[in-house]
């Protein structure tokens, strides 16, 4: 597989390490000067000095193959947009994976369809959220191109569906349970399953429908 790298920080050098170590080829490219000359000497070509939005450096890097896959993680969220755009719909880049730094720009990728991105703030809020024993929902995994999402909550004490089996729950259209988690042993959700108090259920849900399956989950 041949991969182009756009950003050099922390998060894209250790990406161009990984991906060489499993034997793809990689082209990193950075902008700063400082970062660029702290990585040739362990990259040697394999890292280019440039602005990763401008045709010519994307050029260089040999992004009208077209790479297999183009990684934009840079700490600039309009460049990651720029530069997925132009692999995408410039060169026909079969796969783009984007950065995103700030979770208020989101919106901006899904609208130009960017679906494959990677925040580290809602990822990591995400695992909070986790930890926490009396959360209410928590978003686990955004399934953007089947519009679906993998969510978390967990069965209160005063709970509609404590007591109750899952074939006698009224969940909303396009969601379904996958498993409960009671007492640290995981077993998938049939319709015999009987929920209970302190269950923590993991279900698939569409977008904008985790307030009705919170209600019947957790509470009214």
């Amino acid at each position: 597989m041949y991969a182009i790298v756009a950003g050099a920080g922390k998060v894209g050098a250790n990406l161009a390490r990984s991906l060489l170590r499993m034997g793809h080829e990689v082209t990193l490219i950075e902008q700063s000067q400082y970062r660029f000359d702290r990585l040739q000497g362990e990259l040697e070509h394999q890292i280019l000095l440039g602005d990763a939005t401008e045709l010519h450096v994307l050029e260089l890097a040999g992004i009208a193959r077209p790479p297999d896959l183009v990684l934009a993680v840079t700490g600039d969220d309009e460049d990651n947009l720029i530069i997925c755009q132009i692999a995408r719909e410039g060169y026909r880049v079969p796969k783009v994976v984007a950065r995103v730094n700030d979770p208020r720009n989101q919106e901006h990728f899904d609208l130009l369809g960017i679906g494959q991105t990677v925040c580290a703030t809602a990822n990591i809020l995400g695992l909070v959220e986790h930890e926490v024993p009396e959360h209410g929902i928590v978003r686990l995994l955004e399934l953007r191109k089947e519009n679906l999402e993998i969510v978390e909550l967990q069965v209160g004490r005063d709970s509609p569906a404590a007591g109750k089996r899952v074939a006698g729950l009224t969940l909303p259209d396009g969601s379904r349970l996958i498993s409960v988690l009671r007492n640290g042993k995981s077993d998938l959700a049939h319709d015999a399953t009987v929920l209970r108090p302190g269950d923590q259920v993991l279900a698939v849900v569409e977008p904008g429908k985790e307030d009705q399956l919170f209600r019947v989950l957790v509470r009214r």
